[in-house]
């Protein structure tokens, strides 16, 4: 039997072999490689190598297709959940209130069924879902399948990376030693660990955009939309024009949706997450996170094949935003 330690070295190999010797690897590869890693059979040098040639390589649609199927395989799913929309958080936010939360709440509350997950950073100053989640009266599954529980009695379930997949949060830490985040961080954004039929996934940078586009539509996902979103999250920042790239059964196209507003919004100041149920309420008003949360609901709708339009999405979350009912009914019960 070969040596797992030698087996994944020839992918470090393919990588590393210069500017004229390397190459991408391919879907299978990709696959075989994170399946090594995954199972913990290679060294921890193999997998520092391993991580940082691709961060400076950049993970190709193929590369990141073989991630997925791999760690897709380590999940153990419920047979019994049934969900509408996956959606990762990951990035966190820093400038911004996390408004897509929301638009989650927002979508909830009209029927559709929804798996956010995510996971916090290692020393940082940014919001990230979980505590934001808190100050909404939320609290997050502690497993999968409580998860699956949470969605059939509210609509909308959030979990901690941490607690469906230790693994990659493991891995996810090692940020901290490089210095940089690694493809992992890309790899959690496409995991779907409910196999809902529709991914909603925000990037940072616009050229993984495409990126996910292509490795989901290899993995097959049924229909994926993708955004350059506020700070990383998928989130519209309705300050700016958004092209959303999408994958409909196989079948990739892009969309531009117009700005909000004329002009930019400032940093928002006290990142306050008690703000997010005063809106909510209406107890005060905030221009940019209504627009953010709305414009978001908005290219879910779209996702959502619920209305044939941008503008009419719009119209249809702004709807949905004013006849929003008080948050009770998602609220974790008090203990």
């Amino acid at each position: 039997m070969i040596d797992p330690r030698l087996q994944f070295a020839k992918f470090i190999q393919i990588l590393g072999k210069g500017k004229k010797g390397s190459r991408s690897l391919t879907q299978q590869e990709a696959y075989e490689a994170m399946s090594l890693i995954l199972e913990k059979k290679i060294e921890p040098l193999q997998l520092g190598a391993f991580l940082m040639l691709l961060r400076i390589k950049e993970e190709s649609p193929e590369e990141l297709a073989g991630f997925i199927q791999a760690a897709r395989q380590t999940i153990s799913t419920p047979s019994c959940s049934s969900i509408q929309l996956d959606w990762p958080t990951y990035a966190g936010k820093r400038r911004q209130l996390p408004w897509y939360l929301l638009s989650a709440l927002l979508l909830a509350q009209n029927g559709v069924q929804i798996l956010m997950h995510g996971t916090t950073g290692v020393k940082d100053q940014r919001i990230y879902p979980e505590d934001a989640l808190k100050s909404l009266g939320i609290d997050a599954s502690a497993s999968l399948n409580e998860a699956s529980t949470d969605i059939k009695n509210r609509g909308f379930a959030f979990i901690r990376l941490e607690d469906f997949h230790p693994v990659l949060k493991e891995i996810i830490n090692y940020r901290e030693l490089f210095g940089l985040r690694s493809p992992i961080n890309t790899l959690v954004r496409s995991l779907n660990p409910m196999n809902a039929a529709h991914s909603l996934l925000g990037t940072f940078h616009p050229g993984y955009r495409e990126i996910h586009q292509k490795a989901c539509t290899l993995n097959n996902q049924a229909h994926i939309a993708v955004i350059k979103g506020e700070g990383g999250e998928a989130e519209r920042n309705p300050d700016d024009c958004c092209e959303v790239f999408y994958s409909h059964h196989g079948i990739m196209s892009t969309e531009e949706w117009p700005a909000f507003f004329n002009r930019r919004h400032l940093k928002d100041s006290t990142m306050d997450s008690s703000r997010l149920a005063q809106v909510w309420q209406g107890d005060i008003n905030h221009e940019y996170g209504i627009a953010a949360t709305i414009g978001t609901t908005a290219i879910v709708l779209r996702l959502l094949d619920r209305a044939s339009t941008p503008e009419l999405a719009i119209q249809q979350a702004n709807l949905m935003w004013q006849q929003r009912q008080p948050l009770n009914d998602l609220q974790s019960p008090k203990v």
